[in-house]
């Protein structure tokens, strides 16, 4: 099974754990990690997690997060003419962000099946290519 993680679900066991919510969210994560490691799950890594890690002011989550790339099964190392369309369209059907858009656009074209994140807006907006799903509920529905 191929999977995506966004930029801010590879943060959040950076963010305020003494949020319930946040505390969960990046347990889970931390569990897709190990079974990524275990082989479970086939990790993909895009030139997008590169571009907005690079501008991580922090150099410690830079590297930690950094790591990934290199634990990935696939990695989009650069755009195409059809991410950049997907994205597009992403943006002006669904009111996504650049970012966001390009990150769902990278998983659809590597067929990803799952595109984990713990971004609200992209967590309540379906996109027919992709399950959009937060890592609580990933596990839920996997495992």
């Amino acid at each position: 099974m191929k999977i995506y993680l966004d930029n801010c679900c590879y943060n959040r066991p950076f963010d305020d754990q003494t949020q319930i919510k946040i505390y969960l969210e990046a347990i889970a994560k931390l569990h897709i990690q190990n079974q990524i490691k275990l082989g479970v799950y086939d990790l993909v890594w895009s030139y997008v997690l590169d571009y907005e890690n690079k501008n991580n002011p922090y150099d410690d989550k830079k590297f930690q997060i950094s790591n990934w790339r290199f634990i990935a099964k696939e990695n989009i190392s650069e755009e195409n003419e059809e991410i950049i369309l997907t994205a597009e369209k992403l943006q002006t059907e669904k009111k996504f962000k650049t970012y966001d858009a390009l990150h769902i656009s990278c998983a659809i074209f590597a067929k990803c099946d799952y595109f984990i994140t713990v971004d609200k807006k992209l967590l309540n907006t379906p996109v027919d290519e992709i399950k959009i799903i937060s890592p609580i509920n990933f596990l839920q529905e996997v495992e």
